[in-house]
């Protein structure tokens, strides 16, 4: 997924699931997940998305 792509769609599954989620980037461009399932490496870490 490219990064404009990412950043929209992990602002938008923050608010609708009112809880953190943390875009990272892979091998294979970036990816978005609630940071509760997120356990691979912090330097992977982009952006954290906060709704409150």
């Amino acid at each position: 997924m490219s990064l404009p792509t990412a950043q929209k769609f992990a602002w938008s599954l923050a608010k609708t699931l009112m809880t953190c989620v943390v875009l990272i980037q892979t091998s294979d461009g970036y990816a978005v997940m609630t940071d509760a399932d997120y356990d691979g490496d912090p330097m992977l870490i982009v952006q954290v998305y906060d709704p409150y």
